[in-house]
């Protein structure tokens, strides 16, 4: 199939999914739903991809005709412990999307059956290696909320309608659907609930065309990596983009992120499973990463790929024992506590690998603010840490319109210069937002990985420029912006002045002799 005609099929099912998406919310907000919608997609998914793989099995040993969801529950809970082991979860037959969908319209307890049935996914990963990875994971999906509706029957007939709604979206074959079928559908609609939820959306989604920009940064010149991290990992959709840049299984050892909002952590370990990340391959916490990292056993990463909250508060020096926290300590001075951006880039440079790059979305403010931002600047540079800074076009974000930079950082370079980009026109406009085409990213790329200067657009700076320039890391200081005004003839406008001067001149002396001849 012609990638024209994949990409046409793939916008055909895009549609019909946010139409389904759409028509499911009725009185509820959208922002509020996408968590009913996407909670169903993972309740699907899951069971088909046990059934699945039970009926391979099967069907590899010899029995062509087994179908697990027909099989009995006693029998089938004979098969438990291996499939915990295995896959991370077990779901019962009877307890299968496919099957609780069936007996949906007649299932006057509907709500209670999905709450029973989401209680034994999670309690069945109990006590094994996954529990962390399903502990919680259905807490947004609150059956009995009035959201839904003001009485069991209205909650009941809505919860129907999801399961036929989400049984209905063209994921594929059971058989043999397309892996990425289901988590490119969940990464479209979390694109459309973000984009109509406004500022919310953007706190926990970065776009796919930055994804993939800072995905490639990050992985130039390498065909794969050990781990990737995200200290501000949001719904896991910078994390999943190495696996999609670099191709299937060449992030060896797996995916690591942690995320303060409960919401939005349970997003990020759905979309995991949904993209066919098994449960032993992924790690993700939900804490305070400046305050509480979680992930001391699995650092340092050679990937770190990253757009964390702009400047928010954070403890600072409020708490005495972060100055001597070995990944702030050594620039020997915190971020301001009303902003703690460079608290993040302190944090992941410290958890980055020798052979490793760090490239995060930074706030435009970090680069040329004074006092303690600006020792924490002057720590990067001297130490050599700072390989690249990018200018990105306005309104490229949900939610904002500030034109942001990203900071590319590696421990081991090859010279001590810094490469500045300015791609604060690589973009086209698209209805309300800027977008990155894949021309852009290509570009910004390649100058990137060849660290080319190019007039108005890059410029390698060393540390003496940067010395001299106050540690002022924007990149509009290196780069000058490329004149697109006129060019104007001197000699030629001061002609065609003479010319006005002396027509109007001529003109005077009309109007006086035409005066003079009305007052005689």
């Amino acid at each position: 199939m012609t990638d024209m005609k994949k990409e046409q099929e793939r916008e055909e099912l895009h549609r019909a999914i946010w139409a389904i998406a759409d028509e499911l919310r009725g009185a509820v907000d959208g922002w509020d739903f996408k968590n009913y919608v996407l909670g169903t997609m993972f309740y699907r998914y899951i069971s088909e991809n046990l059934a699945n793989y039970i009926n391979k099995g099967e069907i590899e040993a010899g029995n062509p005709d087994f179908d697990y969801a027909k099989m009995s529950d006693t029998e089938a809970d004979e098969a438990r412990a291996g499939l915990v082991q295995e896959k991370g979860f077990f779901i019962l037959p009877s307890e299968l999307f496919c099957n609780v969908t069936a007996r949906a319209a007649t299932d006057e307890n509907l709500n209670e059956t999905l709450e029973k049935v989401f209680r034994h996914i999670e309690e069945s990963a109990k006590g094994s290696s996954s529990e962390s990875d399903f502990e919680g994971l259905f807490d947004d999906f609150d059956v009995n909320s009035n959201k839904l509706g003001a009485t069991v029957a209205r909650r009941n007939e809505k919860l129907c309608k999801l399961l036929n709604g989400v049984a209905n979206m063209n994921l594929g074959d059971v058989k043999d659907h397309d892996i990425d079928a289901f988590g490119d559908a969940y990464e479209y609609l979390m694109t459309m609930y973000a984009s109509n939820a406004g500022k919310s959306g953007g706190e926990f989604f970065t776009p796919a065309d930055v994804s993939e920009l800072l995905t490639r940064l990050g992985t130039v010149g390498k065909t794969e990596v050990n781990k990737v991290y995200d200290p501000a990992c949001g719904s896991g959709s910078l994390l999943l983009k190495a696996e999609k840049v670099l191709g299937h299984n060449k992030v060896r050892q797996g995916f690591f992120g942690q995320e303060i909002n409960i919401t939005t952590y349970n997003l990020c370990r759905i979309n995991m499973f949904l993209h066919d990340i098994e449960f032993d391959k992924f790690n993700i916490a939900c804490e305070d990463t400046l305050t509480a990292p979680q992930h001391w056993d699995d650092e340092p990463f050679e990937l770190i790929v990253s757009n964390p909250p702009y400047s928010i508060k954070w403890a600072g020096d409020e708490n005495p024992l972060l100055i001597n926290d070995p990944r702030f300590s050594p620039a020997g001075v915190l971020a301001p506590k009303s902003k703690a951006d460079l608290a993040f880039i302190m944090h992941s440079l410290s958890w980055l690998a020798a052979n490793g790059t760090a490239a995060i979305v930074c706030f435009p403010g970090i680069m040329y603010r004074g006092g303690a931002e600006k020792k924490i600047r002057q720590y990067l540079i001297d130490n050599n840490f700072i390989d690249c800074i990018i200018q990105l076009p306005s309104n490229l974000f949900f939610g904002t319109s500030i034109a942001t930079c990203i900071m590319v950082m590696k421990k081991s370079r090859q010279d001590c210069k810094t490469l500045f980009i300015d791609a604060s026109n690589e973009c086209i406009k698209v209805t309300n937002n800027n977008k990155l085409t894949p021309e852009n990213i290509t570009r910004i790329v390649d100058v990137f990985a060849k660290r080319e200067e190019i007039e108005h657009f890059s410029w390698l700076a060393d540390r003496d420029e940067i010395a001299e320039n106050d540690y002022n890391l924007s990149v509009s200081t290196y780069v000058e912006a490329e004149d697109t005004r006129e060019v104007i003839d001197i000699k030629a406008l001061n002609a065609e002045i003479a010319e006005i001067v002396a027509r109007e001149n001529v003109l005077r002396a009309e109007i006086d002799k035409i005066i003079k001849e009305i007052e005689q």
